[in-house]
């Protein structure tokens, strides 16, 4: 068995806190020939950033054991083991932790755990060892630098917390700061680590969801040939140094760089030729925090008091033997200058102080009690409790832990500047602060800002250029969505937006522009007053009906060539209804009137017909039928026939009644008024009952057109029922397919065309007489008392 790994610095104390720093960077492994006993592993290369880290633990432990508030008779010790960035060293330091130092022959066990939390590791990678290894012992870790979202796993990782955000904030803020700047075409480049893998697939799906395309996600090669001129670097520090180099070697300059925590304020990158690479540089860091009384610490009491050989004369020989690994240590004892740009001490600072008051819970402390050092804390009882502190440090910041046990997310948005003697310094130039409501979130300050190549103008990377309003953007098959083609928006569409992903269609009365940027309202068309048709169905009206006093249409049944002419006059005046803006009552008015008045004509037609047959029935030697259909019996017959209609109208405007409606299916550029039919059903019986009457009147005339008289009105009866459902038949496929205002034309056509079918063929015989042959206008020649010709 070898010999146990001793902490670089320790105290002893009644709790004891254990932590695991990556002081010195390179490792030296012994021989393992397992001939002689193993030596423990030498390390060198002293990390100032990881020694200001065992510092700050120190300093702040010094604090809470001075302080008469927290932890007020409670000692707290500390063990501070050197991990030299090794894996190796790191489970050797755990293990050492979690047993104690000396190994014991015999059981010693007190009740009290050697260890009651452990503050660590720097790297994601090295903490996830770590948390795995000590999590079935339910130890809590905190870490100060550890930010890999994986660690948030609590299933995983149930005792573990730390006082940095997780990279999920980090990630997603990259992506929000290549959005706001109007990137859509970026590299990246990865550690191939837990870090650097979880924390570059949150970004990935973060870019994704802003619109933001990845072009690469791999190294030099590609960076080179690559169009994108904004690479987002999810790296540490040591690998940013390699790809530095490479950038460097191959000359590759002029590159917008976006970091993250771990480089972006890295002193260790700076060089005479890293600012032609890297200037310009954004990225996140920790805030950087004065912890006051720090920097005199780091140089005096530190020595005095904490340091191993601090009581021990230079010349002596057990100097020489105790203080021989602490040589590269002491070249640091007089150095501060580095405090003030410490960014993690702050976070170390806080984890000590969450574990004092998780502990000062726990022991039941009091002001001026004190505590109860009697109790036995386990590791266990730390966790629980670690969920439950609430506190703020001298610095003002508040220190509790989410859910996941991570601190909020608080970053500077830091920009490489050079000043004007050739240094680099890290300007803040803006800040990131998740505790703030989303739109206070993420503040730029972009005119202090330096680009790429010390630019003052913002770099361009977008794989297709902007597409104006009027526009869509289309995707190029196979490339990312971030390449795209502009097409014009399609008919009754617009975009009124740059780069719009869809155009949106407009409203119901409106339709697109020329330029497809705005929704313009339709021109409305519907059937006017203005319309030639209508000027000549009053024409022919007037000429019609001034003519009908005739003698010859009183001869003919002359109450119902009256009533008939009424009627037809109504026909002709119900058209009207048709033309102008529909509205609810003109919709249900021009349909039943039409029916109504159509009824009444053809009734009156129909009692003609009727009047016709009896009349020559009349004559026969005994025939008195003239008496069962006299005036009274026809005024009677028209009145039951319209009152059907009547009925039927009633049922169907009380059921389902015609009403305005937008047709804009039609035309879509333009809307039609019209007026929809309500009961299509209601329409057909009211047009069922027109071509009943309209056929029965057919066949009563068809059946008289042969009975002898010089002026036999049932042969122009039949002309006119033959015109009438001539027109009604067409009307039906013609109304279906005519389209907008021309629809209604149909229709009053259809009612005109039939109008002046009846009175072409019952009156235009008479017109002629009247007119042209007023010899024949008389009652002998009516009576066939005078030959002529027949009509």
């Amino acid at each position: 068995m070898g010999d146990p790994k001793y902490p670089l610095l320790s105290k002893d104390g009644d709790v004891t806190i254990g932590a695991l720093f990556p002081i010195r960077s390179i490792e030296t492994l012994p021989s393992f020939e397992f001939t002689l006993k193993p030596q423990l592993l030498s390390c060198s290369s002293v990390n100032l950033r990881d020694f200001r880290m065992a510092q700050t633990m120190t300093f702040a432990i010094h604090e809470i054991n001075k302080s008469p508030s927290l932890l007020p008779n409670v000692l707290i010790g500390y063990r501070i083991y050197d991990t030299c960035g090794s894996r190796l060293s790191s489970m050797s330091a755990t293990i050492s932790l979690m047993n104690g130092e000396e190994f014991a022959s015999e059981d010693t066990c007190n009740g009290q755990p050697p260890i009651h939390a452990i503050i660590g590791e720097t790297e994601s990678s090295a903490t996830v060892i770590l948390s795995r290894t000590t999590g079935p012992f339910k130890i809590p870790v905190i870490s100060h630098s550890a930010t890999c979202e994986c660690l948030s796993n609590r299933g995983n990782y149930p005792s573990f917390f730390r006082t940095i955000a997780s990279d999920y904030h980090q990630s997603r803020a990259l992506a929000y700061i290549i959005k706001h700047f109007g990137w859509s075409w970026v590299g990246a480049v990865n550690s191939d680590n837990d870090y650097g893998n979880n924390g570059m697939a949150i970004f990935l799906n973060t870019a994704q969801e802003e619109g933001i395309c990845v072009e690469y996600s791999q190294v030099v090669d590609t960076i080179k040939n690559s169009t994108a001129k904004v690479i987002v670097a999810f790296l540490t520090s040591f690998e940013m140094e390699n790809l530095l180099e490479q950038l460097s070697t191959n000359n590759i300059t002029n590159l917008q760089m976006i970091g993250v925590e771990a480089w972006i304020t890295a002193k260790s990158l700076i060089s005479p030729n890293s600012f032609h690479v890297l200037g310009g540089s954004l990225g996140f860091a920790v805030r950087k925090i004065d912890i006051e009384g720090f920097s005199d610490y780091v140089i005096k009491s530190f020595w005095d008091t904490d340091f191993p050989c601090s009581q021990v004369e230079r010349n002596s020989s057990q100097y020489a033997l105790s203080c021989n690994i602490y040589q590269d240590l002491l070249l640091l004892k007089s150095d501060n200058e580095d405090v003030p740009e410490q960014r993690y001490a702050s976070n170390v600072y806080k984890a000590i102080y969450a574990v004092a008051h998780s502990l000062h819970s726990l022991l039941k402390c009091k002001e001026k009690e004190g505590c109860q050092k009697d109790l036995k804390i386990q590791p266990q009882q730390v966790v629980e409790a670690l969920k439950r502190v609430n506190f703020t440090v001298k610095m003002g910041d508040r220190v509790w832990f989410d859910g996941t046990g991570s601190a909020v997310a608080q970053y500077e948005v830091i920009n490489w500047q050079q000043d004007s003697d050739g240094s680099v310094q890290f300007k803040t130039v803006g800040y990131y602060d998740a505790s703030l409501p989303p739109h206070q979130r993420f503040v730029l300050n972009s005119e202090n800002i330096i680009w790429a190549g010390g630019q003052l103008e913002k770099p361009r990377s977008v794989c297709s250029e902007s597409c104006p309003p009027g526009t869509r953007k289309a995707a190029q098959k196979g490339r990312p969505v971030c390449c795209y083609d502009c097409i014009s928006c399609a008919e009754g569409e617009i975009s009124n937006e740059t780069d719009s992903n869809n155009c949106k269609r407009c409203p119901g009365d409106y339709w697109s522009n020329a330029e497809k940027n705005k929704c313009a309202l339709k021109a409305v068309e519907f059937l006017s007053f203005t319309e030639v048709m209508v000027g000549l169905t009053v024409l022919v009206a007037i000429l019609f009906y001034s003519k009908n006093d005739t003698p010859i249409v009183k001869a003919n049944n002359s109450e119902l060539s009256f009533l008939l002419l009424f009627s037809l006059t109504l026909c002709f005046l119900c058209s009207l209804t048709f033309i102008g803006r529909p509205t609810e009552w003109s919709c249900m008015l021009r349909h039943t009137v039409f029916g109504i008045t159509f009824v009444l004509c053809i009734s009156c037609v129909l009692g003609k017909t009727i009047v016709v047959l009896m009349a020559f029935k009349a004559t026969f030697p005994g025939s008195n039928v003239m008496k069962w259909f006299g005036p009274t019996q026809q005024r009677l017959s028209v009145l039951a026939f319209t009152l059907i209609q009547v009925l039927i109208s009633v049922l169907w405007l009380t059921i389902s009644p015609p009403f305005p409606y937008k047709n804009m299916k039609y035309y879509k550029e333009k809307i039609i008024l019209e007026c929809s039919l309500g009961s299509t059903i209601g329409f057909s019986a009211v047009l069922g009952y027109i071509g009943l009457l309209a056929v029965l009147c057919f066949i009563l005339a068809f059946l008289a057109r042969t009975l002898p008289d010089n002026f036999n009105e049932a042969k122009f009866i039949t002309f006119s029922m033959i015109i009438f459902c001539a027109v009604w038949i067409t009307f039906i496929p013609s109304y279906v397919s005519s389209p907008g205002k021309f629809t209604v034309a149909v229709e009053i056509f259809a009612i005109l065309a039939s109008s002046f079918g009846l009175l072409s063929c019952i009156f235009a015989p008479k017109c002629y007489i009247i007119l042209l042959k007023p010899e024949q206008n008389t009652k002998q020649h009516m009576m066939g008392k005078v030959s002529s010709k027949s009509y």
